[in-house]
């Protein structure tokens, strides 16, 4: 009797690149799957597989299902899976790890999440000014859905803007705020920009 046919291709090399690439991620070799990491998120129920699953995906090959998948952008940094983990797995930097590379290599799903158009909006603003305005971020994050999404998500968010503009948190008329030295800080977020670069060069040649 002939074996059955696979329907799933693998890339088994994955977990040995995830190991040897994504920061912290030689400790997944501890991990035994108890599911601590899951249990104690709070995210849980808005990701796809959840911490302990996206790590036996990883060992098994599962590359494109990995970095596809809603877990690696609804973790929110709160530590709890590294402060629990009874082998000291520091599951967050991995999910992290595992989510730049995931953008790196252009995966889409990762780019059209919520999370992500909050991020490089608030990048966009933080990066050109040193500071975030709220005005400015707010409408940089509602533009990228649209017009439409423009006008309906302020809509919606009316009672919050008011409550934010009578505190003085939000000042309608006043310019933008903006720190000084900002040729410092465009020094430094290019020498930041310029060891990332190195360290990705480093990683697509151990790839190969």
């Amino acid at each position: 009797m002939n074996a059955p046919t696979p329907t799933r291709k693998y890339d088994l090399g994955f977990a040995r690149w995830v190991r040897d690439n994504i920061d912290h991620a030689e400790r997944m070799n501890m991990c035994m799957q108890c599911g601590v990491c899951s249990g104690s998120c709070p995210l849980r129920n808005e990701m796809d597989n959840g911490p302990r699953k996206t790590f036996m995906m990883v060992r098994a090959g599962m590359k494109e299902e990995v970095l596809k998948s809603s877990t690696l952008w609804n973790c929110v940094s709160c530590y709890s899976c590294v402060v629990r983990c009874p082998r000291e797995v520091p599951v967050k930097y991995i999910l992290h790890g595992l989510l730049t590379y995931a953008i790196e290599q252009g995966y889409q799903e990762a780019q059209d999440t919520d999370n992500y158009k909050f991020a490089s909006a608030f990048w966009n603003v933080a990066a050109g000014s040193g500071r975030v305005d709220e005005r400015v971020f707010t409408a940089k994050f509602y533009l990228k859905y649209g017009i439409g999404g423009l006008i309906s998500k302020g809509m919606a968010n009316q009672k919050i803007a008011m409550g934010m503009i009578k505190s003085g948190r939000m000042p309608l008329f006043a310019a933008p705020h903006k720190i000084k030295g900002k040729g410092d800080l465009k020094k430094i977020l290019a020498k930041a920009a310029e060891i990332e670069k190195t360290k990705h060069a480093s990683l697509r040649d151990g790839e190969r």
